[in-house]
Parts: structure tokens; sequence; C-alpha cells
């Protein structure tokens, strides 16, 4: 599970982004996630790595606290 998929998804498509977009301009930050990568991204079925959460940030230029769902923080 990750905790940033359905923010990456309402952020990107604000930016009118497509998912092959995102996944272009990662590769510019030498992260390569597929375009059904980002897919499982936002449907919370694929895992983020910490490299990957900062350059999805970078790309859709907000901070990485934005990307994270706060009602999935276990308190």
């Amino acid at each position: 599970m990750n905790m940033i998929g359905g923010n990456v998804a309402k952020i990107r498509k604000k930016l009118k982004m497509s998912q092959q977009t995102l996944s272009s301009k990662l590769e510019l930050y030498a992260v390569y996630v597929c375009r059904g990568s980002i897919s499982r991204i936002e449907d919370y079925s694929r895992t983020v790595t910490d490299i990957e959460l900062f350059a999805i940030a970078k790309v859709l230029n907000v901070d990485v606290n934005d990307l994270i769902d706060k009602d999935l923080i276990q308190t």
C-alpha cells in the first residue's frame, strides 16, 4: 500500500497531465516509472519508493507532504 495514490491522481488531473506525461517527466530525474505503474500507484496497488516520492512531488510541483493522504495515517 502507499499513502499518496489518490492525491497523485487528483493533482495530476488538476494540472491536466496524463499518466504518460508524468511517467516521461519522471525520467528527467532518472526515475523510471512506466505509465502502467503510475496507474497502479494511483489505485494504491503499487508501493512507492522514497526516490519516486520525491521525484513525483518535484514533477507535480508540490511538497511531499501535499501528496500524503492524511486520512490513511494511523495515530
